[in-house]
């Protein structure tokens, strides 16, 4: 697949702008807020051209991280102005994937092809892998096409062994690994492809559950909570917690098929009640085309990545 240089990305961020739908739009008489897409954000150098963004997270500085596959595959972006801070990864990773931040800004990449979870400073030093490069496996040592990562309050870290293994994995701040659950089905605790998962202040865990077209909702131990399943909610790629203990959750559609029109951005409760959804299928200003990842700045701004023909990350903010 060949990047889209930087020409193309600024004629489709000029031409149409964010299709919003929102609960009072429906019919529902409820008020909820509204995102707008920033334009001619992010600031890229001249000739430089993202490749598919595969991972998104932002840090307690408002600098945004993203995990791309192309030069320069780890980014730190200036919130504010989207103009690149700094850099790293050439020649480390073989398939670029999940990205989380922790409470230090430590950034935490999934590589789904060697099998590894490996935490980097901000300065891009290696300072821990887990699991074992190049070996998958389904044990306490071992995953299998890790998909995501997130940090919980009390630094337990969790994994979504979602490729190879269809598991969450739960281990402390060092590494060891504490508990696992999950297997492929559709029943509760079952998962198809779980693609990505957020820790919410409670410990909380919710996972997209992307091939069953759900979210699901476990305790800090992995006891099953409940399920959010429905047509709006589409088929969940990515998810992550805003700063007010909202969810907001990227539906990246089918891998096949006509269900592009599902590709959209949600902002709902830690109830599972949609408050909105915007954005539609397209490679225009404000639309996603298999939108991969989201995360939530401390400001209220949403960030969404696009893994297929726009590869590109957009920021959204309140109208």
């Amino acid at each position: 697949m060949q990047r889209m240089t930087l020409s193309a990305v600024a004629c489709l961020m000029a031409s149409l702008a964010c299709l919003v739908t929102t609960q009072d739009e429906q019919g529902n008489g409820e008020e909820a807020p509204s995102y707008k897409v920033v334009h001619g954000w992010p600031a890229l150098p001249d000739g430089y051209a993202l490749g598919q963004v595969t991972g998104v997270g932002v840090d307690s500085q408002n600098r945004v991280w993203v995990f791309h596959r192309a030069e320069r595959p780890v980014l730190c972006l200036d919130g504010d102005t989207g103009e690149i801070i700094t850099s790293f990864g050439d020649g480390m990773f073989e398939n670029e994937h999940g990205l989380a931040v922790d409470m230090a800004d430590n950034v935490w990449l999934t590589d789904a092809d060697t099998h590894v979870v490996e935490q980097y400073s901000p300065e891009g030093e290696l300072l821990m892998t887990l699991g074992v490069k190049g070996d998958p496996g389904e044990d306490e040592q071992r995953f299998n096409k890790p998909t995501d990562i997130d940090i919980a309050p009390d630094g337990s870290v969790y994994v979504t062994d979602g490729y190879g293994n269809n598991r969450v994995v739960k281990l402390d701040s060092d590494g060891t690994f504490i508990t696992a659950w999950g297997s492929k089905g559709t029943g509760p605790g079952e998962f198809d492809t779980p693609h990505g998962l957020a820790i919410d202040g409670d410990g909380r865990v919710y996972v997209a559950d992307r091939g069953n077209s759900r979210v699901q909702v476990f305790d800090a131990d992995g006891t099953f909570v409940t399920e959010w399943k429905s047509e709006e909610i589409g088929r969940p790629w990515g998810i992550d917690v805003t700063a007010d203990g909202n969810i907001v959750v990227a539906d990246g559609g089918d891998l096949t098929g006509t269900a592009y029109d599902r590709n959209g951005a949600l902002l709902m409760t830690p109830e599972g009640k949609i408050l909105e959804r915007w954005g539609s299928y397209g490679s225009h200003d404000g639309q996603f085309y298999w939108a991969h990842d989201i995360a939530a700045g401390g400001d209220g701004a949403v960030y969404v990545t696009d893994v297929n023909a726009g590869m590109r990350v957009q920021k959204f903010v309140l109208r």
